[in-house]
């Protein structure tokens, strides 16, 4: 049985609902990892301290290939990436080998930028779109490490 690991910090409750939604019928094991800030209604639940990059070492450590990762944090998406795993953001993008690279250099570029005194835009108020792309993109991802 594969995981669907979710780096729980701040992934929006309707992803979580989703996440259960299906957790039966598609037969994974649902596991989300938080910091002790966070109060998550799951059975198979991590706590973890509230160090800076916690809940990212203990989802590092739950990843083998196969499983499928759900964050919004672009670094963190690489690394589960380079141990075969298939990832998800909350708003329904599927990150891939192919376009990781360019959105880790976005973000270089991007943080750069703001060091200098530069202002970016920060992310849209989560919509009903964004549940259904983020459904969408798992039922899709769960049918690919399905056939693995």
């Amino acid at each position: 049985m594969f995981k669907v690991i979710v780096d729980a910090d701040a992934c929006p409750k309707a992803c979580l609902q989703v996440l259960q939604k299906h957790k039966n019928e598609k037969k994974y094991r649902l596991l989300t990892i938080a910091s002790v800030d966070h109060q998550i209604n799951n059975p198979d639940h991590i706590v973890v301290g509230k160090g800076a990059d916690a809940a990212d070492l203990a989802v590092m450590n739950e990843t083998t290939a196969g499983d499928i990762v759900v964050t919004q944090d672009w670094g963190l998406a690489a690394l589960v990436l380079g141990k075969g795993a298939l990832v998800l953001s909350p708003s329904g993008r599927i990150y891939s080998e192919e376009t990781i690279d360019f959105m880790l250099e976005e973000r270089f570029l991007k943080a750069r930028y703001r060091r200098a005194g530069g202002r970016t835009k920060g992310p849209s108020a989560r919509t009903k779109r964004d549940d259904q792309r983020f459904e969408q993109s798992l039922l899709e991802l769960l049918k690919l490490a399905g056939s693995r």
